[in-house]
C-alpha cells in the first residue's frame, strides 16, 4: 500500500515546471533502462509458478513496485517534472484510454447472455471460432472475446480437456480477427488516427488474415475430432438453438463503435487540460461516453443476466492492475525504439532498411515481435513513423510496407498472454470455470509450436 502512496504522491504533486515537457526526445538511454520491464515480465511469467498464493495475493503491489523503480529511475535521470510529464503523459494517453475501453466493452459484453444449447462438435466449435473471428473485426477483439466467451465454455461444459478450446479462442477470436478493420485493434485504429482509411485494411488485410485464420481453424477441427475420440464421447451435429438476454446492450456496443469513429473523424481542435497535460477534446468525449454506457449497462442489467453469465470485476481488475505496471515500465523501451538509429538498439532497428529501402520482412518480424511483450499500439506507431509516417504513401507506394507493420502489430499479439488484453482475460476467465490454463511459458509453447510456423509461411508468402 504503501508504495501506490508514493507512486501517487509522485504523480499529483505539482509541479511549476510542468510545462517543461517530458524526457528529451534525443535523450540516450541504455538497455539497463528495460530492467523494470524486464522485471515486471518475469514476475508475470515466473511468480504465478513458484510463489502463487504470493501472487496471486499481491500481484498488483509487484506491478506497482516495478512502475515505482522506473518512475524514480526516470526522475533521478531527467528530472522530477520531466519524468512526470513522461509518466502522466503515458497514462492520460495510452493507459487510461486503453482501460477505459476495455472496460467498457467488459461490462456491455458482460450484460448480454448468449446460450447456444448445442453440444461442442468439433464442428460447431469449429464454426463458432469463424463467426468470433469475424465479429472480432467490427466490435473489437476485446469486444468479440468477452461477448463469446461465456457461451463458448457453455457449449463445451461437457467436455474434459477444453484448454486448446481457449487457446484457439485467443488465437483467433482476441487476435488475428481484430486485422480486418480499424475497430478491431488498437494498433489499426491508432493508423486509422494517422490518416490510414477506414477500408483500407479490409482491401489490404483481408488476404493475409484469411491466410492464417483458416488453418488455424482447420488444426484446431484436426485437434477437436482428436480429443473427442480420446474423450470418448458421442456427440451429434446439430443446428445449435441460440436464445439471448440484454439485448439492449448490443446498441450500447454499436454506441461503443460510435463514440470510437467520432474520435477518429471529429477534430474540432479544442483541448482539455488536466494535471499539466493537454488532451483532444474528442478523446475527452469519446472517453466520457464510453464511461456513460458503461454505467449504464451495468445499472440496467437485470442481475439474473450477470449472475448466469458469472460475471465479476475481477478480470478487468487484474488486466487494470498488471498494465499499469506495464504502461510504466515499457516508457524508457519506447523511448529506447523511439531513438531508432540513435538509440541501444541500432543494430536491431538498422534492420528495416536497407539501401534506403524498406525490408518488409524485418518490419513484419520487428513490429510484432516487439508487440508480442510491448504494448502493440505505441510499437505499432514507433515503426509507421520508422516507414516515413504520411498516410497516404504508406496506403499506396509503400503499402507492403504498411501491411507488414500492420499484421506483425495485429497477429503477434497473440505469441504471450501480454501481447493484447483480452488474452489475459480470457485466461481469467477461463480459471473462473475450472479450467486449468497454461503458465506464461506454457501458453508460449502453444503459440510457438502451432502459431509460429504460421507466420513464417505469412512472411515467406508475403513479404
Amino acid at each position: 500500500m504503501s508504495r501506490v502512496v508514493l507512486l501517487g504522491l509522485f504523480l499529483l504533486t505539482p509541479s511549476p515546471l510542468l510545462a517543461e515537457g517530458g524526457i528529451p526526445p534525443d535523450a540516450s538511454l541504455s538497455l539497463w533502462w528495460a530492467f523494470p520491464f524486464v522485471g515486471m515480465l518475469l514476475s508475470l511469467a515466473l511468480l504465478p509458478l513458484v510463489a502463487s498464493h504470493f501472487w496471486e495475493a499481491h500481484y498488483g503491489k509487484v506491478a506497482v513496485a516495478w512502475a515505482l523503480m522506473a518512475a524514480v529511475g526516470l526522475s533521478a535521470a531527467f528530472g522530477f517534472s520531466p519524468a512526470k510529464t513522461e509518466i502522466l503523459g503515458t497514462l492520460f494517453h495510452h493507459y487510461l484510454p486503453f482501460v477505459i475501453m476495455i472496460g467498457s466493452l467488459y461490462t456491455i459484453a458482460g450484460g448480454i447472455q448468449i446460450r447456444v444449447e448445442s453440444p461442442g462438435t468439433p464442428l460447431t466449435n469449429t464454426a463458432f471460432l469463424a463467426v468470433g473471428t469475424f465479429l472480432a473485426g467490427w466490435i473489437g477483439t476485446t469486444g468479440a472475446a468477452m461477448l463469446l466467451i461465456r457461451p463458448f465454455l457453455h457449449m463445451n461444459a461437457r467436455r474434459k480437456n477444453r484448454v486448446p478450446h481457449m487457446i484457439f479462442f485467443i488465437f483467433l477470436i482476441a487476435n488475428v480477427g481484430g486485422a480486418l478493420t480499424p475497430l478491431g485493434d488498437p494498433p489499426l485504429f491508432l493508423g486509422f488516427l494517422n490518416g490510414v482509411s477506414f477500408f483500407w485494411t479490409v482491401e489490404f488485410l483481408s488476404f493475409e488474415m484469411l491466410m492464417i485464420a483458416l488453418p488455424l481453424l482447420l488444426i484446431f477441427y484436426i485437434l477437436d475430432q482428436a480429443l473427442v475420440k480420446k474423450e470418448g464421447l458421442s456427440l451429434q451435429n446439430r443446428w445449435p438453438k441460440t436464445t439471448v438476454k440484454g439485448g439492449f446492450n448490443g446498441f450500447l456496443f454499436l454506441g461503443v463503435m460510435g463514440f470510437v469513429l467520432m474520435s477518429g473523424m471529429w477534430a474540432p481542435e479544442i483541448s482539455v487540460h488536466i494535471a499539466g497535460i493537454s488532451l483532444d477534446l474528442q478523446d475527452v468525449v469519446r472517453d466520457g461516453g464510453l464511461i456513460l454506457l458503461a454505467m449504464g449497462s451495468y445499472v440496467f442489467t437485470p442481475s439474473d443476466i450477470h449472475t448466469s453469465n458469472h460475471f465479476s470485476w475481477e478480470p478487468l481488475k487484474e488486466v487494470i492492475k498488471l498494465f499499469f505496471g506495464i504502461f510504466v515500465t515499457v516508457i524508457p523501451v519506447i523511448a529506447i525504439l523511439e531513438a531508432g538509429t540513435q538509440g541501444a538498439l541500432a543494430p536491431l532497428v538498422s534492420l528495416v532498411t536497407h539501401n534506403e529501402t524498406p525490408q518488409n520482412a524485418m518490419y513484419f518480424w520487428l513490429s510484432g515481435g516487439l508487440s508480442s511483450f510491448l504494448d502493440n499500439a505505441p510499437t505499432y506507431l514507433v515503426f509507421f513513423h520508422m516507414a516515413g509516417g504520411d498516410a497516404p504513401t504508406l496506403m499506396s507506394l509503400l503499402s507492403g510496407t504498411l501491411v507488414a507493420i500492420s499484421c506483425g502489430s495485429v497477429f503477434m499479439g497473440a505469441m504471450t498472454y501480454i501481447g493484447n488484453a483480452p488474452n489475459f482475460m480470457v485466461k481469467t476467465i477461463a480459471e473462473g470455470h475450472k479450467i486449468q490454463m497454461p503458465s506464461f511459458f506454457g501458453y508460449m509453447g502453444w503459440s510457438v509450436v502451432i502459431l509460429l510456423p504460421l507466420l513464417f509461411l505469412l512472411s515467406w508468402w508475403r513479404f
